[in-house]
């Protein structure tokens, strides 16, 4: 049985200081189980401290982003070569926040992931609606329609990406999906990517993402089809992301 990802996304949080006291504190509160994995996802500047610590741990560590090219004139961009050389072994791509702030369509997102997967990452692509979308009937639409283009070319390989459902009316608001909204839009998520592969494996987690807490990460997690969470704010505080990866 594939085993569920919990997932903290820092963002643009946390000194090497912070990264330090943070995975110090949380590897003593947290008790970590067999079904379940654990990955940390700091800023790049907190990446090589962040391997150091938890290369010994069951604590697995990813980026918050990368660049499409192995190297070349990109000036402040990180590649997943570089990423890889650093120890990491999970990348987010396509956070709404890298959509909708800094403008990345679903072709640059496609070619980010066929570049993470030649290096051996294992990407989580994330997909969502905003507000207007949700309130016209769109929800579906717009998934199906980041989906498709995001794996183009990937159909193959659909089974070594985890995907992330954050509807983008729900990341840092406070006011979350309800359970059932989330499981609906997971069990349509699973059926495109059957169409996109019906021979597929089943091993792509799909998960959940959107003010998740401990107060409700439990109830999502009594879902057979959240297969995880990717939690934002939540996550920035040991003793809570604990709660929340022991929720289940």
């Amino acid at each position: 049985m594939k085993k569920r990802l919990i997932s903290a996304n820092w963002k643009m949080h946390k000194t090497i200081g912070e990264t330090e006291e943070f995975l110090r504190i949380f590897l003593k509160s947290v008790s970590l189980k067999d079904d379940r994995e654990v990955l940390i996802c700091p800023p790049f500047t907190s990446l090589q401290t962040a391997s150091q610590i938890l290369k010994n741990s069951e604590v697995r560590l990813g980026a918050q982003n990368c660049h499409w090219e192995k190297k070349g004139a990109f000036t402040g961009e990180i590649s997943p070569v570089m990423l890889k050389d650093l120890g990491c072994d999970y990348v987010i791509i396509g956070h709404s926040e890298r959509r909708h702030i800094f403008g990345e369509e679903d072709e640059v997102i496609n070619r980010k992931l066929i570049s993470a997967l030649e290096e051996g990452l294992r990407p989580i692509l994330c997909v969502g609606e905003k507000i207007e979308d949700r309130e016209a009937g769109m929800t579906e639409k717009v998934v199906e329609t980041q989906l498709r283009l995001g794996l183009s070319r990937l159909e193959d390989h659909i089974d070594s990406i985890d995907i992330a459902y954050e509807p983008v009316w729900a990341i840092g608001t406070g006011v979350p999906a309800t359970p059932e909204d989330a499981v609906n839009v997971h069990r349509f998520i699973n059926e495109v990517l059957d169409r996109l592969n019906p021979s597929r494996k089943r091993e792509t987690r799909v998960l959940y993402g959107g003010s998740v807490k401990p107060e409700n990460a439990g109830e999502f997690m009594k879902r057979e089809e959240i297969e995880g969470l990717l939690v934002g704010g939540a996550s920035l505080d040991p003793e809570s992301f604990a709660k929340i990866v022991e929720s289940f």
